[in-house]
């Protein structure tokens, strides 16, 4: 294979996720408990709410970390 031709691989799937994290963050109010999963952390007082999405981070991450390394494996 030519040397440029990895680096269009790699660049085609950068675009892919790129595409992908847009429609996620388009259509995540849309999808049930994005956001509001047992362990996300809301802190609501009177002038102020603090919201950390602690078990929704978790969860994407172990999704994406599953998703690349079966993407590595090919």
């Amino acid at each position: 294979m030519e040397p440029l031709s990895h680096l269009g691989r790699f660049l085609i799937l950068i675009g892919l996720m790129i595409v992908l994290l847009g429609l996620l963050l388009t259509f995540a109010g849309k999808v049930p408990y994005i956001g509001r999963l047992p362990g996300d952390i809301i802190i609501q007082r009177k002038n102020f709410t603090f919201y950390f999405p602690l078990a929704t981070s978790i969860l994407l991450s172990l999704l994406l970390t599953l998703l690349l390394w079966i993407l590595s494996k090919r």
